[in-house]
Parts: structure tokens; sequence; C-alpha cells
């Protein structure tokens, strides 16, 4: 959230911030794009580049600890049939990183 991207600057200008989205989330970019604009309009966070990591869904049995990658949930294990499995990946909705300027950069007006 910029919440916690603003926090995480203490007080600095963020340039850029990376967001990893599992795919179970159906996050569309546009919005989360348009969303750090609003929000993040007269806080350190306006005017940043937003990059969004996609993380694919991944199940995982818990009998034979196999893992596929989904795109329609099918919650059988392929490799031994039980049903008994679990969510690896792709409910992710987090902040990777962000970058921030420098104290030089704040700092320095003159041209280079």
């Amino acid at each position: 959230s910029v919440a916690t991207v603003s926090k995480q600057a203490t007080g600095r200008k963020v340039k850029h911030v990376t967001v990893r989205v599992g795919r179970r989330r159906q996050v569309v970019k546009d919005t989360l794009e348009f969303y750090l604009v609003i929000v993040g309009k007269d806080t350190e966070v306006e005017g940043a580049t937003l990059e969004i990591i996609d993380v694919p869904a991944v199940l995982r049995c818990k009998t034979c600890k196999n893992e596929w990658e989904i795109e329609i949930p099918a919650f059988i294990c392929p490799t031994c049939g039980p049903g008994n499995v679990e969510v690896a990946t792709g409910e992710e909705f987090m902040v990777e990183s962000i970058e921030v300027e420098d104290e030089e950069e704040a700092a320095c007006t003159a041209p280079r």
C-alpha cells in the first residue's frame, strides 16, 4: 500500500515501486497504476513508477510435495491423485522493493 511505501521511504521521494502480485489476486495492472496516482498524490510516492512482478498460481500436494502451476484451479495432484493440496503461491500482494532518492540527489540543485 502507499502507506507502507511512505513509511519505508522515511520522508524521501520515492522514484520506483516494485510489487509482487499473485495471479489468484486477479489484480488489473492499469487499476493498480491508477490507484498509485490517486492515493500517492501529495505524498512521497507521487510520480513514482510502478513495476508489477506476476507470481503464478502454484499448488502443492501435501501428500507427495509435488508442485504445479495452474490457470484454472484443479485441486487434484497430477502425480499421486489425492485432493490433499494447498496453495503454494499465487495469493501474494506485497511491496517487493522501493527506490528512493538518495540524500545527495535530493540536496543537489545544481545542473549536472
